[in-house]
């Protein structure tokens, strides 16, 4: 079963899925360490990280489709949701991106209805395009999917116009998305639990996407938090199960949960080589061998492999 055929699955399974946000190699390897069956390539944090840039429009689809390249590739089977900002250009650029992602092996990805000049969902002043602009974008996407044979991939779209134009608008945009062909709905910056209840209800049965980021524009919903609020949903929806519910809210992403503390636990480290002048503290006795086994040592040497300078690695 490919990527994309295991992320359909899990979204129709009855659970929520849950997907943190990588964005290169060690982080992607560290969350499936983790255990995380699903993974989601944060766009802000591809950006910082390969670029050390914000998420301000600055990335190219060909860092976004390098990076996802070498995630993907890191364990095929696992599902690698993907942001794919606005799609980077017109109907043709759109359909050239989806192309790209999917022949990088991606599962998922989302395109918004953002300007080109696009800036991250949790910021203020964003740029909505006409809706129809954002359909043609979806409509692309979607014919760009079906000449491609045997591709599954999930489509999801995403609209940022909550902010400036109401949820009213939001939610129109995103049920034109679904008869234009979009899997999954995408309402950045919910800001209540009462607009994703109306969200879900209003799109159903069509899945949800729900993006987490601590001080965003978003509550800092739990997945116990999601379901909670399930029950809820579930008594005030006419759903009889919270199975249905889960096939409804879909996915939950966390995209800077890896980025963030990475950014505290590097400071730290330089901090401490500063004022002891040793890497002794930082390295929390994590050597050279164990350093590799993280990054799948095992699976490129073998378990004998005999190191000129380490010894049996």
């Amino acid at each position: 079963m490919n990527a994309s055929t295991r992320l359909r699955h899990q979204l129709k399974s009855g659970s929520t899925v849950v997907a943190p946000g990588v964005y290169d190699g060690i982080s992607a390897r560290l969350a499936l360490e983790a255990g995380f069956e699903t993974l989601y390539m944060s766009g802000a944090a591809t950006t910082a990280s390969m670029l050390g840039q914000p998420d301000l429009a600055i990335a190219t689809q060909t860092d976004f489709v390098q990076n996802a390249t070498m995630i993907a590739g890191l364990s095929p089977e696992t599902p690698l949701i993907c942001d794919a900002d606005t799609g980077f250009g017109g109907p043709v650029m759109v359909a050239r991106t989806v192309t790209a992602f999917a022949r990088a092996g991606v599962a998922g990805l989302h395109i918004e209805d953002q300007v080109q000049s696009k800036r991250c969902g949790h910021l203020l002043g964003k740029q909505i395009v006409p809706v129809s602009e954002f359909i043609a974008r979806i409509r692309a996407a979607v014919a760009a999917r079906a000449r491609l044979p045997g591709c599954d991939i999930v489509l999801i779209a995403r609209t940022d116009a909550a902010q400036s134009l109401g949820l009213d608008e939001a939610l129109n945009r995103l049920k034109l998305a679904i008869e234009a062909g979009a899997d999954v709905a995408f309402l950045e910056g919910v800001r209540s639990r009462e607009e994703l209840a109306r969200t879900i209800k209003e799109l159903s049965p069509t899945p949800v996407l729900l993006n987490v980021v601590h001080g965003g524009s978003t509550p800092d919903f739990t997945v116990e938090d999601a379901k909670v609020l399930g029950a809820k949903i579930v008594s005030e929806s006419g759903y009889s199960t919270t199975k249905e519910f889960h096939e409804l809210t879909a996915c939950q992403v966390f995209p800077l949960v890896t980025a963030i503390p990475a950014i505290h636990g590097i400071r730290a480290a330089l901090q401490s080589l500063k004022t002891s002048g040793s890497d002794v503290q930082s390295a929390m006795g994590m050597n050279p061998k164990l350093f590799l086994q993280v990054l799948g040592k095992s699976e490129q040497l073998g378990s004998s492999y005999v190191s000129p300078t380490y010894g049996l690695l």
